[in-house]
């Protein structure tokens, strides 16, 4: 896949062009947008551009975020607190999210979603109310790890660093989690299956097939 220098407005603009003219591909009423990428490459700094920009074209745009989907401390911790593959396989909790989020936007769904599930500072649940998204309303899911689990996405976005980049941007905290992401790229296969692919290993300069 051939990428090419972009910088981030444009990249968002190109973006946001993107989604204007998608179809949800099973005939529903909500496009469904992933932004997929590993804690490094801030996916959730590019859904917020991405919302505010669509935002500003006149579509009402929910976000949501994977931390807000994870499993209780008791289940994602199972195996020790910095187990690469726990964080690779149990971490998300994908059933919650396609109970409380997809499947209210499949077509002739009632559109009724919960933005959040479990507060992952303090594990408890958040108590977030149900918000009901007009049709056309733009879903973006921000998080790492989101392809190859089935959920029904319209577009989807893959940030991107080579592996050295990441190791260099991930906090030393966090850098038992580094196998699970070599999983995911040999597993998922996320940048070849992505729609969208973001190089990021410069965040300053990124790459993109959108040109």
């Amino acid at each position: 896949m051939r990428l090419h220098p972009i910088s981030w407005p444009r990249l968002t603009d190109r973006l946001a062009d993107r989604v204007e003219r998608l179809e949800p591909s099973d005939g529903g009423a909500w496009p469904r947008i992933a932004l997929d990428g590993a804690p490094a490459t801030q996916p959730e700094r590019l859904a917020a551009d991405l919302a505010e920009a669509l935002r500003l074209r006149g579509r009402s745009v929910q976000r949501v975020s994977a931390t807000g989907f994870l499993r209780p401390a008791s289940l994602r911790l199972e195996y020790g607190h910095q187990d690469a593959d726990a964080y690779h396989d149990l971490w998300l909790d994908g059933d919650a999210l396609l109970r409380e989020v997809f499947t209210p936007l499949d077509p002739g769904g009632t559109g009724r979603i919960l933005p959040d599930l479990r507060d992952p500072a303090t594990d408890r649940a958040t108590r977030s109310p149900y918000v009901e998204l007009a049709p056309g309303t733009v879903l973006l899911l921000d998080g790492p790890l989101l392809q190859g689990r089935w959920f029904p996405f319209d577009l989807t976005v893959h940030l991107r660093m080579s592996p050295a980049a990441l190791r260099r941007r991930t906090p030393p905290a966090d850098q038992w989690t580094l196998p699970a992401f070599t999983r995911y790229a040999a597993e998922s296969a996320p940048a070849e299956s992505a729609d969208v692919l973001i190089q990021t290993d410069d965040p300053n300069h990124p790459a993109s097939n959108l040109d």
